[in-house]
């Protein structure tokens, strides 16, 4: 007996077609699972029932218990788009081998949608009152099962690989590739070997790591991820540039002595992409399995002599203007560092001095102790002038203006976002007191991460603006504090780092030298001048 509500549709099928990569390495089954194997019984099928025929959808290669599929995807977008009313099957696990998305698509999904669900196989039909139906929740069950021991068999498989020394990972490390003639044996890349060789020689005759990754980055070679993408647009060759991180991961790397390290990295699960690091303890190594690139005396020198944790800093104390000044050009902090050869102060953007050669940011060098003076003298200068026209009566009143006039604005956008945010907060108590254990766990995570991340958003902007608005009373509160600070700085002839914190918001310099003063409150005006020294 037919489903009331599906009897009296036109039904437009989509087939779907799913083979994995394990179905297309059992050669004894590559006939009966194969994708041209799968249309024709789908074709023949949609023939013999009268249905109209309107997409096929095909996932060569993609495994049941992951759903993030392309043609999968296009065929739930198209169900979304009212495009087909039909989804036809070989049989359930083409669908999925997972059971809880697998069980949400055929119970909640389909339905939900007005789709009928057909699996030839299993003579599951959706649009039907029949008993083969009530086997389907058995049989997807059994479908997630099979794929957790296939996957547990192939992981033993493979450990038995490793422990023979044999290299299983898809891409081998930098310098090396797979030998022609034996996939698990690996032999010297003519093309990035000698890379290799160049980065441990330089580096054991006294080049540092960063100097080692300017001279690559100046003859133009590909860095180990660029190199495993031939085919890179000009951006991607800009942005793929070899740094201290890469050119450390290949000083530290034991496979080039001509041992084999794996299983330093597992799978969450079966189910799962996600993968994690495991303790060294765990390791799998197999020494002297293929041709070194470094003569395992001089690999070991340098992990014990060279590339051991850097000592802590020693602790100095900060110069006065030290975490006030920043680079008008990129927003970084201008870092303060010690000549210790010359014995002076200087300033420069840290983020072109990490590596002036790539032309991150412009420098700003120049000597620092000059410019403290200059600083000192421009704010004295300043605050001078504010402390003789000062009328505390006279900003007091501004102040109040200014924060009952905020008070105002900001009130209605306040109600507005706190009932937005209670809108949100029953959205996510219909989740959990309702939906909870209804739909599958990955929808439900999602569905939660959409309302918190909603609420959370709407709750910093009801603080940005609780905060806009307090500062406005607090200039009040604490504008006697501010101008009786201010005197104590006039006073003193060397003001602490904690004075100059409490007067002064931030201080920028553009390349050019220009500096650019703002003060605490904005009861200051921002002043701008140029240092000449």
């Amino acid at each position: 007996m037919y489903n009331n509500l599906l009897e009296n549709y036109e039904y437009k099928a989509g087939i779907y077609i799913r083979l994995s990569q394990e179905d297309r390495d059992k050669k004894y089954e590559t006939e009966s699972e194969s994708v041209i194997n799968q249309r024709d019984i789908l074709m023949s099928y949609i023939k013999n029932n009268g249905f109209v025929f309107v997409e096929e959808y095909v996932d060569d290669g993609y495994s049941g218990t992951n759903f993030d599929r392309p043609a999968f995807k296009k065929m739930i977008k198209d169900i979304n788009d009212k495009k087909i009313n039909l989804v036809i099957v070989k049989d359930l696990s083409r669908l999925g081998r997972d059971h809880v998305n697998t069980g949400y698509f055929m119970e909640r999904f389909f339905p939900e949608n007005r789709v009928r669900f057909i699996s030839i196989m299993e003579s599951y039909d959706s649009a039907k009152v029949q008993a083969s139906n009530d086997s389907s929740t058995f049989i997807v069950a059994c479908n997630d099962y099979y794929s957790k021991q296939n996957s547990n068999k192939i992981r033993d498989v493979l450990r038995s690989k490793k422990i023979q020394g044999k290299y299983i990972g898809s891409v081998p490390c930098y310098g090396y590739m797979r030998d022609p003639e034996d996939k698990g044996h690996l032999i010297p890349d003519p093309n990035t070997a000698p890379i290799v060789k160049d980065i441990f020689s330089w580096f054991i005759s006294g080049m540092s790591i960063s100097d080692i990754a300017s001279v690559l980055n100046t003859r133009g070679v590909l860095t180990p991820s660029a190199y495993k993408k031939i085919n890179l647009s000009s951006e991607d060759r800009r942005l793929n540039e070899w740094c201290s991180t890469s050119i450390r991961k290949i000083l530290t790397n034991r496979m080039y002595t001509g041992d084999m390290v794996q299983n330093t990295q597992t799978k969450v699960n079966y189910k799962s992409k996600k993968r994690i690091n495991l303790d060294k303890s765990l390791w799998i190594i197999v020494e002297n399995t293929h041709e070194p690139l470094v003569d395992r005396h001089v690999f070991e020198t340098i992990q014990k002599n060279r590339l051991v944790i850097p000592k802590t800093k020693t602790y100095r104390e900060k110069r006065l203007f030290e975490n006030l000044l920043f680079c008008k050009e990129c927003g970084n902090y201008l870092s303060i560092s010690h000549k210790k050869k010359y014995d002076y102060w200087t300033i420069n953007c840290n983020k072109y001095a990490r590596d002036p050669k790539k032309h991150r940011c412009e420098s700003h060098f120049m000597p620092y102790d000059e410019l403290e003076k200059s600083l000192l003298k421009r704010i004295k200068s300043t605050v001078s002038k504010y402390i003789k026209n000062i009328s505390i009566e006279d900003i007091n009143k501004k102040l109040i203006k200014q924060a009952e006039l905020l008070e105002k604005n900001k009130n209605s956008e306040l109600i507005r976002l706190n009932k937005e945010k209670e809108k949100h907060i029953k959205k996510l108590n219909v989740l959990v007191f309702e939906m909870f254990g209804k739909i599958d766990e990955e929808t439900f995570n999602r569905l939660m991460d959409i309302e918190d991340k909603a609420i959370v958003d709407i709750v910093k902007k009801i603080k940005e603006l609780e905060n806009k608005r307090d500062n406005s009373k607090e200039q009040i509160e604490k504008l006697p504090d501010y101008t009786k600070t201010i005197k104590e700085f006039l006073n003193m002839n060397n003001p602490s780092r904690d004075l100059l914190f409490a007067l002064i918001d931030r201080i920028e310099i553009d390349k050019d030298r220009n500096i650019q003063i703002a003060y605490k409150f904005d009861l200051i005006d921002e002043e701008k001048y140029e240092y000449n020294k």
